[in-house]
């Protein structure tokens, strides 16, 4: 495989930007190499400066879920650019965006468009905070919630891939008022509770978590969250950034019935174009400005590029089925995966919910971030090198999902199979 390209970009790439990069987990180095530059995409390949074909199940970071440059996104795109890409003002591409999340996520009466995850989580935040007239939080050790200062504490994702789970530059007055606990347990949540009751304004999590690889929570966990909260006057708030519109179309609350207080949104509402949002009860979101005192503002917010891309990704997702097709796409590659682990001998715990899926490492079930710092990074740096060689792109990190779209096809599911047996057999001890 020649990435003689990649690597001179790399280098030029490195005199104007930090690690040559835009984010972290992009510089490849957990396993053990440059990377790739990316030219083009279709469907559910990607094709890098040096001409590689590779099918995707990166699908960046989550928001392709149908495929890369859909012809019915692309042609709304080309012709909302021609009225114009930013006015600063409101447009109708914004309230059918929000009417279209509102139907379709059980919890959400109002919703307010922002740029990015990390923003709709800080959002959130100062949300709550100002709802509750409380200061500290709660959040799930792995669990990533953007590069807000008091919520990057023992997060997933970059931070896991680089093993520090904390950053410089946070000041020890953020990082104090957030209570760190272990994911999936629900007694460590009932004693910080009870130990510091009517200093907790919210508790955050990713009902599925996507940044420590994914995590499935155990039966009743999330159940138990949201009665903790109700007991304590505790706002419940769902990052559903990765899992909105991917596990189904109302979401993870919509798949296990439970309702948040606050959700927060981003990448498939915006169609691969950069979005976020967050929303919830009447109640609580009428406190935000102009209604209310807690300020937010966004210059770019409901942009109508991303609005536009958001809409019509949508509207393709509500068609009937199409969450039956991901499942069993999902289902057969895991399934697959899973089979060539055990006729090599390697050990492997495989987790899959939706069309999110994760190979871990590893031969104990992975139900915590402890759990899943316990992986062997080494084997799964020769793994991602080796399914890189027969075509196959995958996030390069142990500690995040990998996602199939729509335009994955039986042949590039058989294919990844196939590679996986090849690899799995390279590597066997």
């Amino acid at each position: 495989m020649d990435t003689e390209r990649s690597e001179a970009l790399f280098k030029v790439a490195g005199r104007y930007m930090p690690g040559g990069v835009n984010s972290p987990v992009r510089a490849y180095k957990a396993v053990g190499r440059n990377p790739l530059f990316i030219k083009r995409a279709k469907g559910a390949n990607i094709y890098d400066v040096d001409g590689n074909e590779y099918i995707d199940y990166v699908g960046s970071w989550g928001p392709m879920i149908l495929g890369h440059t859909h012809p019915q996104v692309i042609s709304a795109l080309k012709n909302v650019m021609e009225t114009g890409t930013s006015f600063g003002a409101p447009t109708n591409l914004e309230v059918e965006l929000a009417r279209m999340i509102v139907e379709a996520i059980p919890s959400i009466d109002l919703v307010r468009m922002v740029n990015s995850g990390t923003e709709a989580t800080m959002s959130a935040i100062r949300l709550a905070r100002g709802y509750t007239n409380r200061d500290k939080i709660i959040k799930f050790e792995g669990c990533y919630h953007g590069h807000v200062d008091s919520l990057l504490v023992k997060a997933g994702s970059g931070a896991a891939t680089f093993g520090v789970p904390d950053s410089p530059g946070i000041p020890r007055d953020f990082a104090k008022n957030t209570l760190t606990l272990p994911f999936n347990n629900l007694g460590s949540v009932k004693r910080a509770l009870e130990g510091d009751e009517g200093n907790i304004a919210a508790i955050i999590v990713e009902p599925i978590p996507g940044n420590m690889g994914v995590i499935i929570p155990k039966d009743g966990f999330l159940e138990g969250l949201r009665e903790l909260c109700n007991q304590h006057g505790v706002v419940l708030i769902f990052d559903e950034v990765i899992t909105g519109f991917r596990i189904s179309f109302g979401g993870a609350q919509e798949l296990y019935g439970v309702m948040p207080d606050l959700t927060c949104l981003g990448k498939i509402i915006g169609g691969g174009l950069p979005v976020g949002a967050f929303g919830g009860a009447r109640e609580i979101m009428e406190k935000i400005s102009p209604l209310g005192p807690v300020y937010q503002a966004g210059t770019l917010s409901g942009n109508p590029m991303a609005m536009t891309a958001g809409i019509e990704t949508l509207k393709i997702l509500s068609n009937q089925g199409v969450y039956k097709t991901l499942e069993e796409k999902s289902e057969i590659l895991s399934e697959g995966i899973r089979i060539a682990a055990r006729k090599a001998g390697i050990p492997i715990f495989s987790t899959r919910v939706g069309s999110m899926f994760t190979v871990f490492f590893t031969d104990i079930p992975v139900t915590d971030y402890s759990a899943a710092k316990g992986c062997d990074t080494n084997i799964f740096s020769r793994y991602f090198s080796e399914m890189l060689k027969e075509g196959i792109y995958l996030a390069p990190s142990q500690f995040e999902s990998s996602f199939v779209s729509l335009a994955h096809t039986e042949e590039d599911l058989e294919k990844t199979i196939e590679a996986t047996r090849m690899c799995f057999s390279s590597i066997s001890p």
